[in-house]
Formats: structure tokens, sequence, C-alpha cells
């Protein structure tokens, strides 16, 4: 884990937001004690499934089904 002051961070902002994107986490410090920790914002390990990518966007209901889409959108929305 990388450590820089609150000084130098000012000084060099966009190369420790750029550092810290990658994936590295670095420690923030005021007189060299630990006062702050610069994250990435999403998880490095996300699991999102073995088939993700390998098919397009599907229609939800298959045609010809015999629901009363309006009426039930309606009831959901409290509308009715």
């Amino acid at each position: 884990m990388k450590q820089i002051s609150i000084q130098d961070l000012k000084a060099q902002l966009s190369a420790a937001v750029s550092e810290a994107e990658s994936g590295n986490k670095i420690v923030i410090t005021r007189h060299n004690q630990p006062v702050a920790k610069l994250v990435p914002a999403h998880p490095q390990h996300e699991h999102r499934g073995k088939d993700v990518g390998k098919r397009g966007i599907g229609a939800a209901l298959k045609r010809g089904t015999r629901i009363p889409y309006l009426e039930v959108l309606l009831e959901d929305r409290g509308r009715r």
C-alpha cells in the first residue's frame, strides 16, 4: 500500500486517482500518521456469471401470451 501526504496529494491528485482506479490502495497521511484511504470505487472481483456478453437482449415475455399488460401495469401503479 502506497502512502502519500496530504500536501503531496494536493499536488498529485490526478495521478493518485488514476492509481486508485487501477486497483491500488493509497493511505493519506498527515504528519506521518494515517488519516484516510483512497481506494477504488468498484469492487475488483465482481461476479458477473458465466454467460455474460454471450447473447443479446431478449424479450422478457414471449409473444402471444395472454396477459393484460396495461391492466397489470396500472394496477401495480395504483391507478386502477
